[in-house]
């Protein structure tokens, strides 16, 4: 660690306090809280390079920022002192710290600037740091573009089952669109729909279970080697992403002879059944597991396994049940008290289109490349997630030496 200099936190950045918004009309400028972006603004705050900390919440969840941006005033924001430190080497610096052991809060996790300004940070010279950040940010780069171009096929799949399954413009027998076509219509309970398809209902398509009621005492709380992730409700994001990194619970694989019906496959779909501490956002959407027997599924998460009767897989599925009536109709079925839950039976009763076979395997043949291409990137993601976790430690220490500045 040559020509590696240690300098106090407050001599690389200042640390400012972020403001109120509640008095910003709508604009096009992100206003950044702990957990992400929360609206957009008339005006920023801010306008260049600048790393955001929480001073409240989740103290771990920094953001570099490299456009005009405000900030609630549960963010500190800062300004960077150029001549010793580049942003971007600094973000990823302070994302090695264990911040949340920072913490000066009792109910709720806090930060201070006096705490924050007396941390020590050893910094090399600035054409190594841009080094080091061009390497770490390649990496997060290549992360970034795989998730918007997951975003933008799974946007096509949906417009593609709405085109087919809500508008009727699939196509005829002539490759035209069968409505617009002059395609037959009928009454059904769910509206008109064209001749020849029928109303059913959720569990004619699939085989439904509840998660596994684990004892505290049967959960471990690492990974021996030859363990299932235990996947909760907090794996569940609301859109029907799914965020299993961080799992807390594992459970051992040579005790599951009779649970196997509770370990995951690719292409089931994980149902919150329970609002989380008064958080409905959640409730009755649905994640997609691709990955294949790493998962065993807890209580309160329904299982839904496609049967694939009528041709209908996980593509058909997963759209439909986080399509905004499907969830809004399960909603207004939910039982009511302190804590609001889906009950199975009504899950399994919910209305569903039952549209030939041909139509199913048309669509999923059509739409099933984009979901392999979206399991596959996002495998990578965690490939180079690990990889960059695991280069992040030893560049920003020195541990791993770059020669002239080339990895």
């Amino acid at each position: 660690m040559t020509n590696w200099k240690e300098y106090k936190l407050s001599d690389l950045m200042q640390i400012k306090y972020g403001k109120d918004h509640k008095h910003l009309a709508d604009g096009s400028y992100p206003l950044y809280g702990s957990g992400g972006i929360m609206r957009f603004v008339e005006k920023p705050l801010y306008g260049d390079e600048s790393i955001l900390i929480p001073r409240k919440g989740t103290l771990s969840n920094l953001f570099y920022l490299n456009e005009p941006f405000w900030s609630v005033d549960t963010m500190f924001w800062s300004i960077i002192n150029r001549d010793l430190a580049l942003p971007k080497y600094l973000y990823y610096t302070l994302k090695t710290f264990d911040l949340a052991s920072l913490n000066v809060g009792s109910a709720v996790p806090s930060l201070t600037t006096q705490v924050l300004n007396e941390l020590l940070v050893s910094v090399p010279s600035l054409p190594t740091q841009t080094a080091i950040a061009e390497i770490l940010s390649s990496l997060d780069d290549k992360i970034e573009l795989n998730n918007k171009i997951n975003q933008e096929l799974e946007n096509l799949a949906q417009t593609l089952f709405k085109q087919w399954f809500i508008d009727f413009e699939f196509p005829n027998q002539n490759g035209e669109p069968y409505k617009s076509s002059g395609g037959k219509m009928i009454d059904s309970e769910l509206g008109e729909i064209p001749k020849g398809w029928e109303v059913g209902v959720l569990e004619d398509l699939i085989d439904f279970s509840n998660g596994n009621a684990f004892k505290s005492k049967e959960l471990l709380k690492e990974d021996i080697g030859d363990c299932y992730h235990v996947f909760k409700m907090g794996h569940i994001k609301k859109g029907g992403g799914l965020n299993a990194d961080g799992t807390k619970s594992f459970y051992e694989k040579s005790k599951t002879s009779k649970l196997k019906r509770y370990v995951l496959k690719v292409g089931d779909l994980l149902m919150c059944m329970t609002d989380m501490k008064g958080n409905v956002a959640l409730l009755g959407h649905t994640a997609l597991m691709n990955e294949d027997k790493k998962y065993i599924v807890n209580q309160r998460v329904g299982l839904l396994r496609p049967s694939n009767k009528l041709g209908i897989d996980f593509p058909y599925l997963y759209i439909l049940t986080n399509s905004t009536h499907f969830i809004e109709d399960l909603r207004s079925r939910a039982n009511s008290g302190v804590q609001v839950n889906l009950s199975t039976s009504e899950i399994k009763v919910s209305a569903v289109l039952l549209p030939p076979k041909d139509i199913n395997i048309a669509f999923d043949k059509s739409v099933r490349p984009f979901f392999e291409s979206i399991f596959n990137s996002t495998k990578e993601n965690k490939e180079l997630t690990n990889l960059r976790d695991t280069l992040l430690p030893k560049l920003i220490s020195g541990e791993l030496e770059l020669n002239n500045h080339n990895f």
